[in-house]
């Protein structure tokens, strides 16, 4: 709801600016402009992307206005799971029945007790890839936590492509807005003998064009892509929390204290307090 604010503030307030400056909102009306300059910034968008960025791009940037699901309510739905994962661990026969949980995620009933978390397909693979190689008797604490390390890097970086890609083109926005102006000019100076209001009209044209070049770049596009920026935060915080409970219960933590230790690197908006957290895994 915020951004959908954001974004009428943002036409509000140069709309109705202008309108009070007495302006006339029909000038602002150029179809064509609109064109040179989207399609010119989407194919080179395209152009400078592999399609899977283009395609993440437009998921990511539909979570902006519906979000990501990433709330204070899938963290603790994560915390909850990792802690019952553990919980099976340190039962008899707990390495087998863990085994068989993370062999097939998708059937499993401790899975399918936090569905937020199973329809997050990587948060589910990064659970099963790393609890398997915890069970390897002969794998180095170290070890294995540089190899979580490396897991979350690669997430990261890969998750940062659409904000940053996104970003590019709000930096070149003005850039195509000024190629849509040159082009409004070079058809001015084609009817310099007509009549000065049409001249005018041109000109108007070609001015529009940087306008708009400038408004998206600077008013949509730009802060959209931040907000992606803030919205894969929080898949990659995810992350995080499952590498920290994973290793301090690797290193010795009775389960609760493991994913207490993974509580605590969350952001405060999606922080349960550690009481909130110990009375749901205890009902659980």
């Amino acid at each position: 709801m915020s951004k959908i604010i954001g974004v009428l503030t943002v036409i509000l307030s140069v709309g109705v600016g202008y309108v009070l400056s007495h302006g006339k909102l029909m000038a602002l009306f150029q179809p064509f402009e609109v064109l040179i300059i989207g399609g010119a910034a989407f194919g080179a968008f395209v152009l400078a992307n592999p399609m899977h960025v283009v395609k993440e791009t437009g998921r990511h940037s539909k979570y902006v206005f519906t979000g990501s699901g990433y709330n204070a309510e899938l963290f603790m739905n994560l915390l909850h799971l990792m802690h019952d994962l553990f919980k099976t661990a340190r039962k008899p026969g707990g390495k087998k029945a863990l085994e068989e949980h993370i062999e097939d995620p998708e059937k499993s009933a401790l899975f399918a007790k936090f569905p937020t978390i199973q329809s997050k397909h990587h948060l589910v693979h990064f659970i099963c890839d790393y609890v398997r190689l915890s069970l390897a008797d002969n794998l180095e604490p170290h070890d294995f936590d540089a190899l979580m390390d490396e897991g979350v890097k690669t997430f990261a970086e890969e998750a940062e492509h659409p904000g940053h890609a996104l970003h590019e083109v709000a930096e070149a926005l003005p850039g195509f807005g000024i190629i849509a102006a040159v082009l409004g000019i070079v058809i001015t100076m084609g009817s310099l003998d007509g009549p000065a209001q049409e001249i005018g009209n041109h000109i108007a044209a070609a001015l529009v064009g940087t306008f708009m070049g400038v408004l998206f770049g600077y008013g949509f596009v730009g802060p959209i892509s931040k907000a992606i920026g803030y919205s894969v935060s929080y898949e990659i915080k995810a992350l995080e929390c499952i590498k920290v409970c994973l290793s301090s219960y690797r290193n010795g933590m009775p389960p609760v204290l493991a994913v207490d230790a993974g509580r605590g690197t969350l952001f405060h908006d999606i922080k349960p307090t550690f009481f909130e957290m110990e009375k749901v895994v205890n009902e659980g």
